[in-house]
């Protein structure tokens, strides 16, 4: 059974919420805590780029979709599904009607925690998820600048509307550090300022860091490797995210595989 399922969202194309998605995801999994991970990103899949997953799934005797199981977290795309340069073409009740499945149709087992990477924007996908599901909260990512934070707002007023609680908010691409200084490229601390005037949970920053761009490309998570400085990153938001968890009143997810 899934105890709790939390979409990963920002309104925003391009601020990194795959690489934000698989990074907590699978920092918790490093916990020993039970993790599975859905790309809802019908037309741009990345999540099996992100964690070097190339075959194909398969299917179990009760003919449910097996999930991947590859650095401590299960996990599903349509981007397992189709060819690695294939496009997506569906219009949006038949994109929303195949993210449905992929909760149902997959073969979970027992979860902590489904982590769902959902699509820029606020439309069917989101709205379907919200209204088919008992979602526990949305954890949102934005980089700090205004014009990322203008999506945002479009997004927390979505989710205000569909009665899914805000766990917290992730600043990504926060800073360039060169030689022991900090370049705020993007402008400095935008999300942590809206989180503040939100009353929302800040659950911390991410750098810009050309090793984490780098673990992308070859789909290793760079909170995996065994490197201090990268897991600190997200240790501290993981631990964030589990006491802004504990705070939110539990919803009742019943999903058997």
């Amino acid at each position: 059974m899934i105890k709790n399922i939390v979409v990963v969202a920002s309104g925003k194309g391009g601020v990194g919420k795959s690489t934000i998605s698989v990074n907590l995801a699978t920092s918790l999994a490093k916990k020993k805590i039970k993790v599975g991970l859905l790309d809802a990103d019908i037309y741009g899949p990345s999540i099996p780029k992100m964690l070097g997953i190339t075959d194909k799934p398969n299917v179990s005797k009760n003919k449910k979709i097996l999930p991947y199981d590859k650095f401590g977290l299960k996990s599903m795309s349509i981007g397992n599904m189709v060819p690695q340069d294939g496009s997506v073409i569906w219009r949006g009740a038949m994109a929303s009607n195949a993210i449905r499945q992929l909760v149902n149709d997959v073969e979970w087992g027992d979860l902590d925690y489904l982590f769902i990477d959902l699509p820029p924007g606020t439309g069917d996908i989101q709205l379907s998820l919200c209204q088919s599901f008992s979602i526990s909260g949305a954890v949102i990512v934005s980089t700090p600048q205004e014009i990322s934070l203008l999506d945002v707002r479009k997004a927390i007023n979505m989710f205000k509307k569909v009665n899914v609680d805000i766990i917290g908010m992730i600043q990504n691409m926060s800073y360039f550090e060169n030689s022991g200084k900090k370049n705020y490229i993007f402008g400095e601390d935008g999300v942590k300022k809206e989180s503040e005037k939100l009353n929302f949970y800040f659950l911390g920053e991410v750098p810009i860091l050309k090793e984490i761009a780098n673990s992308c490309d070859i789909g290793e998570p760079i909170s995996f490797v065994n490197k201090k400085v990268f897991q600190n990153v997200f240790e501290e938001i993981s631990e964030n995210f589990l006491n802004s968890m504990s705070k939110i009143k539990q919803k009742t997810v019943k999903i058997e595989s």
